[in-house]
Formats: C-alpha cells, sequence, structure tokens
C-alpha cells in the first residue's frame, strides 16, 4: 500500500467525522422549576440571601451567585 491510499483514507475518515454531529461532553444541568416574577421568595440553602425561586418550590433552591460557584465546582474538566 502506497503513501497515496494512505492518505486517501485518513480523508475520508475525517469526512466521516465531520459528518457526525458535535455532542456536548456534559449536558448542562436543567434550572429549577419555580422562578417567579414576585415575592415571597425562598432563602438560598448556602448564604441565606434571597433567591429567584418560589417559598414552595420543591428541592435545594440557591442565589444566583451560589448557583453559579456550585456549578463551578461541579463542572466536567474534560
Amino acid at each position: 500500500m502506497d503513501r497515496d491510499e494512505h492518505d486517501e483514507r485518513d480523508e475520508e475518515r475525517n469526512r466521516e467525522r465531520d459528518d457526525e454531529p458535535d455532542a456536548p461532553y456534559c449536558p448542562a444541568p436543567a434550572p429549577p422549576a419555580g422562578r417567579v416574577d414576585g415575592p415571597p421568595y425562598a432563602d438560598c440553602l448556602e448564604c441565606g440571601k434571597p433567591t429567584e425561586y418560589g417559598v414552595a418550590t420543591p428541592g435545594v433552591v440557591l442565589c444566583p451567585v451560589c448557583e453559579w460557584q456550585d456549578a463551578q465546582r461541579s463542572a466536567c474538566s474534560g
């Protein structure tokens, strides 16, 4: 097999890879449901400041700053 045949195979493989859709390495977490436009707001479980979520929102609720910091800590490093 000569060099031209190897080059052609490499080009074909690269074209096949380019046709595949790029999938994100880690899927983005979905924000919790329950953001409200007005008070009463739930308190952040980390710092105690008001959040963007209503008092009746189930689960862990964090203020925007703590949400961002938590996302930074749990983001994949790949």
